[in-house]
């Protein structure tokens, strides 16, 4: 099926669930944009492409380096890895959505073929008039940056503090990875605007009632951090390995779950970044803790000590 606003393919419509092989799929694409982005990158600094932040290299147009390309060498893998990179997140100007794109707050206009059914500091969330589906437009927020993403700093009373902060480019196709890894609700990245919007597809689940506790519901896969390795500034941090390498994930509350036509509760957002590899490297305790979780999920924090006894 072709999506209703870009018409590329979609394996999203509405409340229908996907099934394993589109899941797959889905997954199989937020790993090669994220390879693509990390191409992009490499390929504009061997060729001294200054980019201020990844905003940057996201909205790079394919003909950016047209005039360049005829010299070869790392010109040509440039312009090659520029066109990769778009055709997976290829750019849409919002009235592609049915916004009036020359308006000075253009989701905030009325707008026939999108609903407004919620969102937040990070992203406004609509639901299509034909079928339900929901689209996020995540906003770029100061400073080119978009989303959230955790900083960690050396703890008082664990060995780190993870605090959200402004994310970029990267961190919110990672997050949207990371939801998709924990079986959450089917998410796929549809575009990007010439303004650094992105616009993301989910399908559409019932919202819970604010402040229900999850915390017996968190999805499969997820461990608990002993409380002397980590503390962290938003609901239920956890570990979670992902593409061979561990993550913080957490803002695991009740606005970000809904439940799906299956009844199943599936994660719409969340805050995540990859474990820092520093304090990994610092701490031989946290270094053999993860080992350890990553062979037996239940593995306590000393191989002798049940964690409710440190």
């Amino acid at each position: 099926m072709h999506d209703a606003f870009t018409g590329k393919d979609t394996r999203i419509q509405g409340r229908a669930l996907p099934g394993q092989a589109d899941r797959a799929a889905l997954q199989h694409d937020h790993e090669r944009r994220l390879e693509a982005l990390a191409r992009l990158g490499a390929a504009a600094a061997e060729c001294g492409v200054r980019a201020d932040s990844d905003r940057d290299l996201v909205l790079l147009a394919e003909d950016e380096v047209s005039l360049l390309e005829s010299a070869g060498g790392e010109w040509a893998a440039l312009g090659d890895a520029i066109r990769a990179w778009r055709a997976l997140l290829p750019l849409h100007p919002l009235d592609t959505f049915g916004f009036p794109s020359a308006a000075e707050n253009p989701l905030e206009e009325a707008n026939p073929r999108l609903r407004r059914i919620g969102g937040g500091v990070e992203a406004w969330a609509f639901a299509a008039e034909g079928d339900g589906s929901v689209y996020k437009f995540y906003l770029p927020r100061e400073e080119k940056r978009i989303g959230s993403v955790f900083g960690f700093r050396p703890g008082e009373e664990a060995a780190l503090q993870a605090e959200a902060q402004l994310g970029d480019y990267r961190a919110l196709l990672e997050k949207l990875m990371l939801i998709e890894a924990l079986g959450g609700m089917a998410t796929e990245v549809m575009a990007v605007t010439p303004e650094g919007i992105v616009v993301a597809k989910q399908a559409l689940g019932d919202p819970l009632p604010q402040g229900d506790d999850v915390s017996g519901v968190l999805p499969a896969g997820l461990i608990a951090i002993p409380s002397r390795f980590l503390r962290a500034n938003r609901d239920h941090p956890r570990l979670f390995f992902a593409q061979d390498r561990p993550w913080l994930v957490a803002d695991l509350h009740a606005r970000n779950f809904v439940r799906g036509t299956d009844g199943a509760l599936r994660v719409i957002d969340l805050v995540a970044a990859p474990w820092p590899a520093a304090a990994t490297a610092a701490s031989p305790l946290i270094a053999e803790w993860l080992g350890r979780v990553r062979e037996d999920p239940a593995a306590s924090l000393l191989p002798s000590s049940p964690d409710d006894e440190l």
